[in-house]
Parts: C-alpha cells; structure tokens; sequence
C-alpha cells in the first residue's frame, strides 16, 4: 500500500504492518483512504478527528442546498368569492416563499356532472396567479379530483 503521513507528504509503497507499526509509534491511526487505487492510499490520521472533519463537510453541503417544499391548496367548485379570494393569497404567498403548490379540485355527488366548472375555476386561478409562478402540470384528472401544479417564478 502506498502511505502519507500525517502532514501529508508520502511514506512510499509499504506492508501493512509496517505502515501500522508506523502509525502506532505516533499514536495515531491507519485508515484506507482510496481502497480502488492501485496500490491502495492509507493515511496516518486521528481516525475521531477526520470523521469529525467529514461530518462537518456534510452538514456544510446540507446548508447550501435548497429544499422545495409542496404546499396544497384545495378547491371545491362551488367555492364563494371570499374564500375563492383568500386561497389565491395563500397560493401567491406560497409561490413567492420559492415553494410549489399543488392546487387540488374536488367533485363530490352530482358536481361531477359539471366538471367543466371545475376546469374554468383553476383556469381562472391559474390567470389570476399571473407572473407569482408558471403551470408545471397542466390540471388534469384524477378520479374524482383535478389536479395541477404551480412552480415558482425563476429569478
């Protein structure tokens, strides 16, 4: 295996016991850092510190990733002005924090005689929405619900 010391310069091509009498002689450890490699790296490290130094990496990464949230607006067809109104804030609200909305359109009993009042009522939604977030999927059925997802605007 080929061997680093601890400030990284190389050791050169070594036996597996004398690179971990080496290691056990500064009190540290011997860890395989690129088994696929012919032949392979080990390191001479303090095993504790370097998956603490891995773990602090990972978590760094985790911060500068940005998490999409789906939010669920939903809609009855026969949905009065003021509740119609209050729901289109909350979608805005919703688009403008970066999440995605899935706005959901339930029939129940006779209204699924009128589905087309269904679709004027997301259409109009989605034209009242406007420049806050573009259609990702157009409203489509599922059953006895239309469905159809709102992504945000790309700044």
């Amino acid at each position: 295996m080929r061997l680093i010391d601890t400030d990284g310069t190389q050791l050169g091509i070594m036996e597996v016991d004398k690179a971990r009498s080496i290691a056990e002689t500064k009190d540290l450890d011997l860890v395989e850092v690129s088994p696929n490699a012919n032949p392979p790296v080990c390191k001479i490290l303090d095993f504790g510190k370097y998956r603490f130094e891995q773990s602090k990496k990972i978590k760094e990464s985790k911060k500068k990733q940005k998490v999409v949230l789906t939010k669920e607006i939903r809609l009855r067809p026969k949905i009065e002005d003021h509740d119609y109104q209050t729901k289109l804030k909350q979608t805005i609200g919703f688009l403008e924090k970066g999440n995605k909305v899935k706005i959901t359109l339930r029939f129940r009993g006779r209204e699924m005689a009128h589905t087309d009042l269904g679709r004027e009522l997301l259409n109009k939604m989605i034209s009242d929405i406007g420049e806050a977030g573009n259609v990702e999927n157009r409203p489509k059925f599922e059953g006895r619900v239309i469905v159809t997802i709102l992504a945000p605007k790309a700044h």
